[in-house]
């Protein structure tokens, strides 16, 4: 059995300091994805979203053990968050919230084998948001992180040191946020909650 270690070969990108901001490059990595709108804490949508990757995600991992014995980890939970005015996220208008959802997969895993996957997937679960989940490559090069200890709703000063940090050293902010969300929020103490906050940058 051949076993990829994700989380040991880009250890550097998932376990920033919760103290120091850090700059780090991001190479060109794929994901599975999947787009929507609005709240995360109202409605269907979100929930039902983080459930068709995560049915796919796994579908994918044992689907490749036993067909070409390769082991590798289900990878966190991650966001890319964005709105037309940015204004719509400290005034809470949840009606102008964008995000993707992501979760990353090893480079061998190719279109062919997520075809094949979201078909067992949706003969099992029925979902049909199965649908909306695709395989997509991602660069976003330089960028600034840190680790936000708290509730999600609690990340505003820890956003705002990044964003100046970056105008401190004239750095511009180019891309979407983007969250990395370490914890599992039905399992963990929402104080003790743990989501890498993550910009990219321009010098």
């Amino acid at each position: 059995m051949k076993r990829i270690d994700l989380r040991r070969d880009f250890r550097d990108l998932y376990r920033p300091s919760a103290l120091e901001i850090e700059m780090v490059r991001i190479p060109k990595l794929q994901y599975l994805m999947i787009d929507g709108e609005g709240s995360p804490n109202s409605g269907e949508g979100f929930p039902q979203a983080v459930q068709a990757l995560y049915v796919t995600a796994y579908t994918l991992k044992f689907m490749l053990k036993n067909e070409m014995k390769v082991d590798f980890p289900v990878m966190a939970l991650e966001g890319l968050w964005w709105a037309k005015h940015p204004e719509a996220f400290r005034l809470k208008r949840w009606d102008d919230w964008r995000w993707t959802l992501m979760i990353m997969q090893p480079g061998l895993v190719t279109k062919t084998h997520l075809k094949k996957a979201l078909t067992l997937a949706f003969e099992k679960k029925g979902l049909p948001e199965l649908r909306r989940v695709r395989l997509e490559s991602f660069t976003e090069g330089l960028a600034l992180q840190l680790m936000h200890v708290g509730p999600y709703d609690k990340e505003g000063p820890a956003i705002d040191r990044l964003h100046s940090f970056a105008a401190e050293r004239k750095l511009k902010l180019v891309g979407k946020h983007h969250e990395i969300y370490l914890s599992d929020p039905r399992r963990v103490n929402p104080a003790k909650m743990k989501t890498i906050l993550r910009h990219p940058v321009r010098k």
